[in-house]
């Protein structure tokens, strides 16, 4: 079975878990947008479709953080996080691929991962020793939550 693990955000992942465990991590895909008369970075729709479209598999199962606005994010913020959120769920829903919403605080005691900022990537660093490299940058915490939640998935949905 393929398990797909995604951490949402500007910031966040997707990790991909073969059959025979093997890791594949994808950092979110972003692209520059002019808004206001600003950059901003927002999650790109075209290359996320990729990315899921090309992992998909008969036997798959995608595992999503469960998010949700947290208090003092400004409107903003939270409205871009949100309109991040729907894309990957109108994404899994077109391309028809089954997902499990988990909540941060059921994948993370599940996985045994520790407390501190460092902990996602030193408890995904164990975990898949062969992709040390992936999660060796303070900012591949996304990629780490990504790889613990796919492993979550694996097992214990």
């Amino acid at each position: 079975m393929r398990v797909i693990g995604i951490d949402p955000g500007l910031s966040g992942a997707i990790a991909v878990i073969n059959g025979n465990d093997d890791l594949i991590i994808f950092d979110m895909p972003t692209m520059t947008v002019e808004r206001n008369g600003k950059a901003k970075r927002q999650v790109s729709a075209t290359e996320l479709a990729h990315i899921l479209s090309s992992a998909k598999s008969d036997d798959c199962h995608v595992f999503v953080e469960k998010v949700s606005a947290m208090a003092g994010q400004g409107v903003t913020s939270v409205f871009s996080f949100g309109r991040s959120f729907g894309m990957i769920e109108g994404i899994l829903a077109a391309l028809h691929m089954p997902v499990t919403y988990v909540a941060p605080a059921t994948w993370v005691k599940a996985v045994h991962r520790g407390a501190g900022k460092d902990a996602s990537r030193q408890r995904a660093m164990e975990l898949f020793p062969n992709n040390q490299a992936d999660f060796k940058r303070v900012k591949d915490d996304g990629r780490s939550d990504a790889a613990l939640i796919a492993y979550w998935g694996k097992h214990h949905a």
